[in-house]
């Protein structure tokens, strides 16, 4: 095993908005090996134990993430916290670097980027991003250059592309 398959790499899904977003990061972090998805915010997630949702919405919302999940939400470990600076602060502590996947000015390009042995991708919203504060929280901000018209990626194939970076580095 080189040194790439060893990396620890985690994934914080902070305010994602929809569970379809959700149940396609948990397949693609099953597939890249991520060791763990921290859920933050109202980002949604699959039924657990302690879960202190109504029934019915963790069998709505679990229902629903499955469906892109393809069988990832019950494989793929998750955590659910609820506040993620202190999420960060703990990550930190065990000595991740904290990368925001964001356009930003201050970003890098992602193939620019050199990731240690332990990476915590940080996700935001669909619609605004990141959250100013939370950017600032980060050790670095990476982005993958776009070449069309469109200037940004769905969260979910942002984090794929992420991904495949972090773990071929």
């Amino acid at each position: 095993m080189n040194g790439n398959q060893q990396r620890s790499i985690v994934v914080i899904a902070h305010n994602l908005r929809s569970v379809h977003n959700v149940g396609s990061l948990l397949r693609t972090g099953e597939v890249f090996a991520v060791d763990t998805v921290h859920v933050t915010g109202f980002t949604p997630y699959p039924a657990h134990e302690g879960d202190e949702r109504s029934e019915k919405l963790q069998a709505r919302q679990t229902r629903q993430l499955a469906k892109a999940a393809a069988g990832a939400e019950r494989t793929m470990p998750f955590a659910r916290h609820p506040d993620v600076h202190v999420l960060l602060d703990s990550l930190s502590d065990e000595g991740y670097q904290l990368v925001g996947l964001e356009i930003d000015p201050r970003a890098i390009p992602l193939a620019e980027y050199s990731p240690p042995q332990k990476v915590a991708v940080l996700l935001g919203d669909e619609v605004k991003g990141i959250d100013p504060a939370l950017r600032d929280r980060c050790d670095v901000l990476v982005e993958i250059p776009v070449h069309g018209q469109k200037y940004s990626l769905n969260v979910s194939v942002a984090a794929g592309i992420a991904l495949y970076a972090l773990r071929t580095a």
